[in-house]
């Protein structure tokens, strides 16, 4: 197991270029299975959860070679159907390869996926909209099976909740179908627009993404490709939060302002001075910071609810009542005792998060409860005089790259030793 070790205290000052996001990389790799031939992406980055989408690419009989921030996958002669255990269990978004299964296989094979435990997410949605494409699914001990034997077959779609998982695998099993599928009440995350962006690169016919209506016209192959993943918008958030925990300033360069709106808002109603031109982007923190309206958290493009750990340690730098209320994960706020270790002064009522005025945190050890609250520990050692310890990084590890070498590239002091 890694444990982080950061000693805090210092002002974070200087540039960091933004990794690939992980919730664009992770369907995008999916829907590689669905092109017989390679396919490149770039800026994909090493994290654990690629590590594990790469692992499953290659048990369905693709060979996946990583060079630095490129990946190439050639799909030609996949032809598996049937994910472990293990490997379902390693990240929840191992289910978006159902969709690209069935339609390039005609049959799938998966168990209930993992992840970080923040409450029940049925795989439901994805479910019952496949069926709504021709799907049979049937369930034997703990395997769902899945088959097509007519094919992907183009239907109207309707999500009872705008599901990002749910509609990727739309869309993925959709691509190569017969006749034109349309999702109502689509999920409109950036994440959504990189996914169609790549298999429209590639010979695909999907319209609508990014808004609440998708149209993805069935074509009959797809051809090799190369594409570029989106900037993370929510490591962005998390290198922004450490300046301004720190009261320093930092430049973000590849970085999209325009699919953090929500984000840069807040931080600019709370005081910080906020700059951006398009690919990059500008904060300054400073030592107290103003409160603000209650964070809501949603789907896009409203306050991500990735983000919301993230900006909690921030209320610590609040001089009054500041909160949050989260609407997505009934177990989102598991980080707030371990946050509390630092002496923040946070109370949960019911789905709300509450902070009451600005506290001096304090060098403790602590344990990552998953990846956006394990981030969030991280950056409430870095404004702590002395050495705290965050351990069972390896909730971090499946969405940052190299969080300690980055935040040592802008003056931190942190390092990773193996316990």
């Amino acid at each position: 197991m890694g444990v982080f070790k950061v000693k805090g205290g210092k002002k974070l000052s200087g540039s960091l270029t933004i990794q690939g996001a992980k919730n664009s990389a992770l369907p995008i790799l999916a829907a590689t299975l669905l092109i017989k031939d390679k396919s490149v992406l770039h800026n994909c980055p090493d994290l654990t959860d690629v590590s594990a989408a790469l692992k499953i690419l290659v048990m369905l009989g693709c060979v996946c070679v990583r060079d630095d921030n490129t990946v190439i996958v050639d799909a030609r002669d996949a032809a598996n159907f049937e994910i472990s255990k293990e490997l379902m269990r390693e990240m929840r978004s191992s289910v978006v390869f159902l969709g690209a299964m069935i339609s390039r296989m005609g049959r799938a094979v998966i168990t209930n996926p993992g992840g970080c435990e923040l409450g029940p997410r049925p795989i439901d949605l994805h479910i019952s909209s496949l069926k709504q494409l021709g799907v049979l699914v049937e369930e034997a001990d703990d395997k769902i099976i899945c088959t097509a034997p007519k094919g992907i077959i183009g239907s109207e779609i309707r999500l009872d909740f705008p599901s990002v998982g749910a509609t990727e695998n739309i869309i993925i099993a959709a691509c190569i179908s017969k006749g034109t599928t349309v999702i109502k009440n689509a999920a409109k995350e950036p994440e959504i627009s990189d996914l169609a962006d790549f298999l429209n690169r590639a010979g695909g016919k999907v319209k609508g993404a990014g808004s609440s209506v998708v149209t993805i016209e069935g074509v009959n192959r797809l051809y090799s490709t190369e594409h570029r993943v989106l900037p993370d918008r929510i490591v962005a958030a998390t290198y922004l939060c450490a300046a301004a925990l720190t009261g320093g300033e930092i430049r973000l360069k590849d970085c999209n302002a325009v699919n953090m709106m929500s984000l840069l808002d807040f931080f600019t109603q709370i005081g910080c001075m906020v700059k951006s031109n398009g690919k990059e982007i500008c904060i300054r923190g400073k030592e107290i910071y103003r409160p603000t309206k209650q964070i809501i958290t949603d789907v896009y493009p409203a306050f991500p609810t990735d983000a919301g750990p993230i900006v909690v340690p921030l209320f610590s730098k609040i001089g009054g009542v500041q909160s949050i209320k989260e609407t997505i994960f009934q177990n989102r706020f598991r980080y707030i005792s371990e946050l509390n270790k630092f002496g923040a002064n946070m109370r949960l009522e019911g789905d709300t998060a509450v902070s009451f005025g600005a506290v001096k945190l304090k060098a403790t050890e602590v344990k990552c409860t998953d990846l956006r609250g394990g981030a969030a520990l991280v950056l409430a050692a870095l404004c702590c005089e002395g050495e705290s310890i965050i351990n069972d990084i390896h909730h971090i590890e499946r969405g940052y790259c190299n969080m300690h070498k980055c935040l040592n590239a802008i003056g931190g002091n942190a390092t990773i030793s193996e316990v």
